[in-house]
């Protein structure tokens, strides 16, 4: 299975992310998983900051526009097949940025492709 980067982690049960990296994990699916606060979710390690990561094939959004720009250098330095703006993520300039770099970029809702079985 291809690795995702969840970016916007959270140990929180009600946010989209902690649903998202159980999903994924779920599906079978490698995670990796960066947020504000250090923690575990599912034996799945919260990092923070931008730590060095190889081998991302698909990096989900769970953080807003406002703070995007600062992730910007970091995600397309880890050359990510794809990059999914998840619903409130949506970034028109950050997207066109990712297209110029050949990053496939989607508008989309990660636990909806999984449970679809679209996520690919």
């Amino acid at each position: 299975m291809r690795k995702t980067l969840v970016l916007g982690a959270s140990e929180n049960p009600e946010r989209y992310a902690y649903l998202a990296m159980n999903s994924l994990k779920r599906h079978g699916h490698e995670v990796e998983a960066i947020g504000l606060r250090p923690g575990m979710v599912n034996e799945i390690q919260i990092q923070t900051g931008m730590p060095e990561l190889h081998d991302i094939d698909t990096v989900t959004l769970y953080i807003g526009p406002a703070r995007q720009p600062e992730m910007y250098k970091y995600i397309t330095g880890l050359k990510p097949r794809r990059v999914i703006f998840n619903p409130g993520t949506e970034n028109a300039e950050f997207e066109q940025m990712l297209n110029n770099n050949g990053i496939e970029t989607e508008e989309a809702c990660t636990l909806v492709l999984l449970n679809t079985c679209q996520y690919e």
